[in-house]
């Protein structure tokens, strides 16, 4: 089966795989200069930046999830505000002009991460 996954920046290994332990990710591969995480079919890989400022990041991911509900409610259990600046931060789902149900998520390193209902 073909699939892809998406390679995102993290200033520090540590503080990334702690914000996404909460979410369900689990690591599957570590070294200095790769991390996988993966949480059922989802791997997110990263990558080292330890000198990427959070506001000025333009990486970003789509996670494509049969539950985004289940998964959104996981984020705001893991204490990620909803708000509209900084990062960490959520944008709660709701229906786009495309017809998907969208949510958003920036993690710690700025990335974003768009939730879309399957």
């Amino acid at each position: 089966m073909d699939h892809a996954t998406p390679n995102l920046p993290s200033r520090d290994f540590d503080a990334t795989e702690e914000f996404y332990a909460p979410l369900g990710f689990e690591r599957t591969w570590r070294d200095k200069g790769w991390m996988i995480l993966r949480s059922g079919s989802i791997a997110l890989e990263f990558f080292p930046y330890p000198d990427l400022e959070p506001g000025e990041s333009s990486f970003g991911s789509c996670l494509r999830l049969d539950d985004l509900d289940g998964f959104y409610r996981r984020c705001l259990d893991a204490g990620i505000p909803e708000k509209r600046s900084g990062a960490p931060r959520l944008s709660p789902p709701r229906p786009e002009p495309s017809g998907l149900t969208i949510g958003y998520m920036i993690d710690p390193d700025g990335s974003l991460l768009r939730l879309i209902q399957n």
